[in-house]
């Protein structure tokens, strides 16, 4: 079964000075041996809004690695992480948590791994571990 990538992964993937970098490598490259990777479209529109990354470079850079791009999210994902979104908003408010802020396409990704009964490979294991309790989170 396919594994669900989190934009932070490919982020730390493709920054050579970030610490995770190896760790990146290593965790995608398992993930491809162990089913495969995917992203849903979220996360490819995540990468996109990166100074320098074009359609062209991301698109190469999915078929050359074998990561597949999802681009049809369906109404239950979307109902789940709006769900979900408005349960954080609701802890975060009522517990007046300091940090920064989470976004709805960080719910998009949680819900879409969690719908589709597939793990999601991640940097922020605390923000999704909270949200979607039943999720199988791998992190490094």
């Amino acid at each position: 079964m396919k594994t669900v990538v989190d934009t932070n992964v490919i982020v730390a993937l493709w920054d050579a000075s970030d610490s995770l970098n190896s760790a990146a490598q290593s965790a995608l490259d398992a993930g491809l041996a162990n089913g495969g990777l995917v992203i849903p479209s979220v996360v490819y529109a995540e990468l996109l809004a990166f100074a320098g990354r074009t359609e062209r470079f991301l698109d190469t850079f999915f078929w050359e690695t074998g990561i597949v791009v999802d681009w049809h999210i369906p109404e239950k994902v979307w109902r789940l992480a709006g769900s979900a979104f408005q349960s954080y908003a609701t802890r975060r408010k009522k517990h007046g948590e300091a940090g920064p802020r989470r976004i709805l396409a960080d719910f998009l990704i949680g819900a879409y791994a969690s719908a589709s009964h597939r793990a999601l490979l991640t940097l922020d294991e605390r923000i999704y571990r909270a949200a979607f309790p039943g999720l199988k989170i791998i992190t490094f």
